[in-house]
This record gives structure tokens, sequence and C-alpha cells, in this order.
């Protein structure tokens, strides 16, 4: 055969070779990339690290580990530091720079009582991937604001909504909604929520007719709803704004009784809902009576809606869009308890975020499921620094005492600490969290930061 003739049936059968491949990729299906979830749950237990939640397992069911959540696919330990402890804080602050540093953690006892993070500079790292100073409500280091994911969600068209045990305009719901320099201005974020922001659902407590055991005051504190003109436009049915950007006016219905909760947790809903329980500082952890006997022995105050109630009204008023939702409900009275050691309480709130958890679950297994729902359950820092009894300096063990025995437990602050958390994360795109988890504690093992919620997150919602 000659060079030429050679060449020409190379050339040929590389085209037939090419020919049959087009051919196949012509008939082969596409595989297209998975949608992005339509569904964002964020369940924060304000004040619970790994004891809070171990004392609540052993207290309900006798055994570690009971809860729905820790049998997540994506479990790992996370950090929770303050960028400073101040705003503008120099670099001569004692807690400039401080960070999380595992080898302190378990070898000096007192370390993870020092620079610890507040409620709103933890909400608003989970709620903008940004750190910032304790008090600081989505704004950054030098009071700027920045983006959370709630906004983000409203820009892609999702219904969103935030749900809390404690006061609507506390530091955890107000940092995935609103921006304040200050999370004492209670007036002004509760203002910006309520007539400002895009959210289609605000529950929790801090009713100003009503006192921490639901019982009608003499006279209204309105601390929590900012003042007497608000609320009173929340009654008449006035408060509000255009929150979907169409140029109509978008007013919020007012729930206040327990009855009117469940009414909503099924069935039609209004399309923007403000719900106050009659309550003011807790749902339930602020009750009167013995605030240190056993989980329990104090009856619940029962004309005050549950935070599983509140969940399942508030599931139900955002599912209705064909977009998806985003979700934060927080568990926020473990703190409270907490800060002040009361051991029952602390275990009640537990187990109450525990119950809205598995309330969501069922919900995701009934109306949707774990291709198009990403839900994340973690703490925003510990309270309390809770161990077992002999503790410190030594780090002593919870002990197991059996079901609905208190277990043996030993507060060692009432203040935060500086200590990792357990972060739990289930949905197909959940695995995203396995890139952020790039440190290692001796103890917990593999950790990642809180900032890493809110860029996941970001990048669930554009489809990454």
């Amino acid at each position: 055969m000659t060079t030429h003739k050679r060449a020409r049936v190379n050339l040929l059968f590389v085209l037939l070779t090419l020919a049959v491949i087009l051919g196949l990729l012509a008939t082969s299906p596409v595989k297209a990339k998975a949608p992005a979830p339509r569904n964002v749950i964020v369940m924060i237990s304000d004040g619970m690290s790994f004891n809070q939640n171990l004392v609540a397992s052993y207290y309900r069911e006798g055994k570690a580990d009971t809860q729905v959540y820790t049998n997540f696919p994506i479990k790992y330990a996370m950090s929770t530091y303050a960028g400073a402890e101040y705003m503008g804080a120099p670099p001569g602050d004692p807690c400039f720079g401080w960070g999380y540093d595992p080898a302190r953690a378990w070898n000096e006892f007192d370390y993870v009582t020092r620079c610890y993070t507040d409620s709103a500079s933890a909400a608003t790292a989970m709620a903008t991937g940004v750190k910032t100073y304790n008090a600081a409500i989505g704004v950054d280091l030098y009071g700027n604001p920045v983006k959370n994911v709630l906004e983000a969600a409203e820009e892609k068209g999702k219904s969103t909504g935030v749900i809390t045990s404690v006061p609507i305009s506390h530091a955890t719901p107000a940092s995935f909604v609103a921006h304040n320099i200050s999370r004492n201005d209670y007036g002004g974020i509760a203002r910006e929520m309520i007539n400002l922001s895009a959210a289609d659902v605000i529950m929790g407590a801090g009713h100003p007719w009503y006192d921490d055991s639901s019982i009608l005051r003499a006279a209204p504190n309105y601390r929590y709803v900012s003042d007497a003109t608000t609320w009173d436009a929340l009654v008449a049915g006035t408060a509000g704004n255009d929150a979907d950007g169409d140029g109509d006016f978008d007013p919020w219905t007012l729930l206040q009784s327990r009855s009117e909760f469940q009414a909503l947790m099924q069935g039609p809903t209004p399309g923007r809902v403000f719900g106050l329980a009659q309550v003011y500082s807790t749902l339930q952890q602020s009750r009167s009576g013995d605030v240190y006997v056993d989980p329990y022995v104090v009856p619940f105050t029962q004309s005050v809606p549950t935070l599983v109630e509140m969940t399942k009204a508030a599931l139900n008023i955002l599912d209705d869009d064909p977009d998806g939702l985003f979700l934060m409900i927080e568990g926020g009275a473990v703190d409270w308890a907490a800060h002040a050691n009361q051991s029952g309480r602390t275990i009640e709130e537990q187990i109450d975020f525990d119950q809205a958890v598995e309330a969501v679950m069922e919900w995701v297994h009934t109306n949707s499921n774990w291709g198009e729902t990403l839900l994340i359950v973690t703490g925003d820092h510990e309270t309390g620094y809770l161990l077992g009894p002999g503790s410190n300096p030594t780090w002593e063990p919870i002990v197991n005492n059996g079901q609905g025995v208190l277990p043996g437990m030993q507060w060692n602050s009432p203040n935060h600490t500086n200590s990792l958390l357990p972060f739990f994360a289930k949905s197909d795109d959940a695995r995203w969290f396995r890139g952020y988890a790039t440190l290692t504690d001796p103890v917990r093992g593999k950790y990642l930061d809180n900032t890493s919620i809110a860029q996941v997150i970001f990048n669930v919602l554009e489809g990454k």
C-alpha cells in the first residue's frame, strides 16, 4: 500500500470513529445538573452545645444521641468566636483576633470562658457569612449593613420567615432580618422587621400586654414591638409595607391567642403573618414558679403556643410559594435557662427545640424531600459551661441517671463560652459542608466555622 493510500485509510478510520462517537452523544441522555433545593430551613438552639444536647437526650430517652438530627449524614463541630469584642477594637484589645485554639481549649480549663461571642455576632455570622463584633445585627465590623440569607432567598422569589421562643426583636431573629449597630435597639429593630423587611412570617414572644406568665398587664410594655403606634397598626391590620415589590401594600395579619396559631397549622392561610404569643419574655422558660426544680414540675402556661405549633403554622404559611421557602427557627430560651444555671428548664427548652426539629422532619417527609430541602441544625454559642460533676480543672462527663431523672451535671459559668458546638445538616447538597470542615479539634474532631452556614446557603440559593 502506498503512503498516500495508507493516509487516506487512516483518515477514513478517524472520520468513521468520530461519526460513531458523535452519534452516541446525540442519542445518549444528557444528565442535567440537579436543581438547587427550593427550601432552606435553619434551626438554632440558642445556648446549646454538646452537653445541653446530651442532658436532654438522657432525660427524655435515658441514652445519648436520641435526637433525630444526630443521625444526619453531615455531622461536625463548629466554632463561634466573634470578629472582635467591640466595634472598631484596636489590635491591643484582649479579644482582637482571639479565634479558637483547640490545644488551649483542652489544656486550660478557663480558656473558653474568655472572648466568647454573643448571640448577635453569632447569628450575624450564620446569616451573612461575615464575622463581626458583639451586639452587631446584620452589620460588619465597621457597622455597614451586610446582605443576609433571608434577603438572598427573597431575591429568588421565595417566601421567608423567622420564628423564636423569645422576643421577636431579639438577637437571633433580628440578625436574619434586620441591620442595626446595636442589638439593644429593640425599637429600631422591630420597626425595621415590621415596616421595612420583606419577611412573610415573624413569630415569637414580646407581647406588650402580657407578662412572663401570660397574665394581662395593667399597662403595656412596648419594648420589643417598638411603640404604641406600631402595635396599634398591627392590631388594626395596617402595619406592613410593599414586601414583594409589586407596588401593592402587604399588611401583616396579627396572631395572638394560641388557638389562632393552631388554626394555621393546616388549611388556607393569610399571605403574611405576624404572630405574637400572649407572653412577654419567653414562651415558657420565664413562667412563674420554682425555676430550679426538675423538668415539668411547674406546669406549662397553656395559653401560649409551643415552638412546634409555631413551626407547623409557619411552614403551612410559607409552603404555598412555588418558588420555595426560607425559614429560621430559634429555640431561644435554652440560653436564658443556661445563663441562670436552671438545669430543669434548660432540659425543657432543649426538648422543646428537639420536638420542633421532629416537626420539620415530618413536614419534609410529607410535603417535600431531601433533594429540594436543606435542613441545618446547630446552636449559636454554648451557655453555662455545662459539664459533669467534679469538673474544674478537669472535664468530667455528664452522668446518665436514666429516663425522666435529672442527669448529673455541673454549671461552671453564668455566661457564654467559646466552646465548639455540634453542627448537623441534611439534604442532597449538605455534602458541600464537608469542604468547610478543614480544622481538627482533639476531642470534637473535624470542625467548621459558623460563617460556613451562610456561605453554603448563598451558593445553594444560586444553584451552585
